[in-house]
């Protein structure tokens, strides 16, 4: 099949996936096309054991589907974009430090306590993954996905100070969570040495780096934002920032991600208020929730589908099962201690520790990391524990972390 053979299957997929899911499910979109998808998997692995080839036909398409280049460097720019553009500087500004201790601090102790912890683990069922490798898989599992996270919060009625606070951490996160793993793959591959002072100059590149050219690149498009006033001109100019932004943060080597949500946070609010007319910011937000809503849905099908390619046997069904408590306990250190430490200079709300634990969502960044590594045993370990985790996480937690809020969530309080 060609890419736009490809393109159109997951296209027309998605869209049969939404209509079967709004018409008949009604569950979240980003849920429901991925349970249908997930489902769908399953469905075509038992025809394939009954010696039907539909099975093996759509594992050879999925093949075909770089998972790590199509997120990574193709929709996430885009979704990364969308998911600022809506976020209150305002709102923003107010959590400041809680988000930055939890998207910085957090992911960290998150990383150190969940390879540590399921180091042990996998040494109790005899599964054979060094502790290097498993603090790579605690980095690339510890960031919460802005994806699967703004998907949900539309639905879960969270409390707004605890919504921007999860969304905020969840935009700034992955791109920290990116730069951990990368230091640690280049030290298992024996590229870097594990000093202080080297991980320090790659997070000062990566992530200080990719904040000033999103700032920097979302100044000049204010500017010339400011100077039309056509939206179809401006719709365009905010394509051209998105794509050419994070082509040229990935070029320079530092954080894409983290570069096109400053310059999205920038736009949403200064752009929005000071260089758009009323008609440019309709269409603009129009479009934006189309490319996300659209975007969203195709990456959750592929996610479900994604099972049709991984190696699976009960040894790593049973690893990835013990990683769900394992993830959960990890999550809630990396939660409670910076809240703990903030608690002193701000309030938070009655149960932030459990909503902000359970609301942590992994989602398909942590997938495309670990499709990512390179091909070994241990890549084969980490991806289906991987894979197991982000179902769980998109599914149970998904679906109960707007009933968890409501039973939790109350009146303002020190943690």
């Amino acid at each position: 099949m060609t890419i736009f053979e490809i393109f159109s299957l997951l296209i027309t997929l998605t869209a049969l996936f939404s209509y079967l899911n709004h018409r008949f499910i009604k569950l979240p979109t980003t849920i429901g096309v991925m349970l249908i998808a997930l489902v769908g998997s399953f469905a075509l692995a038992g025809l394939q054991h009954l010696g039907l080839p539909v099975g093996a036909k759509a594992t050879e398409v999925l093949q075909r589907i770089d998972f790590d280049s199509t997120l990574l460097q193709g929709m996430l720019s885009f979704l990364l974009f969308a998911g600022g553009l809506h976020i209150n500087l305002a709102d923003l500004e107010k959590q400041k430090w809680s988000i930055a201790v939890l998207s910085v601090a957090g992911v960290a102790i998150s990383t150190f306590v969940f390879g540590t912890a399921i180091y042990i683990g996998l040494g109790w069922l005899d599964v054979p993954l060094g502790y290097l490798w498993c603090l790579l898989f605690g980095a690339l599992i510890s960031p919460t996905d802005p994806i699967a996270v703004l998907g949900i919060l539309k639905h879960a009625k969270v409390p707004k100070e605890l919504e921007i606070q999860i969304a905020g951490e969840s935009l700034f996160n992955d791109g920290i969570g990116v730069v951990v793993f990368l230091v640690l793959l280049g030290i298992l591959a024996g590229e870097q040495q594990p000093s202080f002072g080297h991980i320090s100059l790659v997070f000062l590149r990566e992530a200080g780096g990719g904040a000033l050219i999103g700032l920097g690149l979302g100044w000049v498009a204010f500017r010339l934002l400011k100077s039309v006033d056509n939206y179809q001109v401006e719709v365009l100019l905010t394509l051209a920032l998105v794509t050419g932004g994070y082509a040229l943060a990935s070029a320079a080597h530092t954080s894409g991600p983290i570069a096109i949500v400053c310059a999205g946070v920038l736009i949403g609010n200064h752009g929005r208020r000071y260089a758009m007319s009323e008609t440019t910011r309709a269409h603009l937000d129009m479009f934006w929730e189309l490319v996300d809503e659209i975007f969203n849905a195709v990456l959750f099908v592929l996610i479900g589908f994604e099972v049709l390619v991984l190696t699976f046997s009960r040894h790593l069904l049973l690893a990835g099962l013990l990683a769900i408590p394992v993830l959960l306990f990890a999550r809630w250190v990396s939660v409670g201690l910076p809240v703990l430490v903030l608690s002193r200079r701000q309030k938070f709300s009655r149960g932030t520790v459990s909503i902000l634990t359970w609301g942590g969502l992994r989602g398909g960044i942590s997938v495309a990391l670990a499709l990512s590594l390179p091909a070994s045993p241990q890549r084969e370990i980490v991806v289906a524990m991987t894979y197991v985790l982000v179902v769980f996480s998109i599914l149970v937690q998904g679906l109960t972390i707007g009933r968890l809020a409501r039973r939790v969530a109350g009146s303002t309080t020190s943690v």
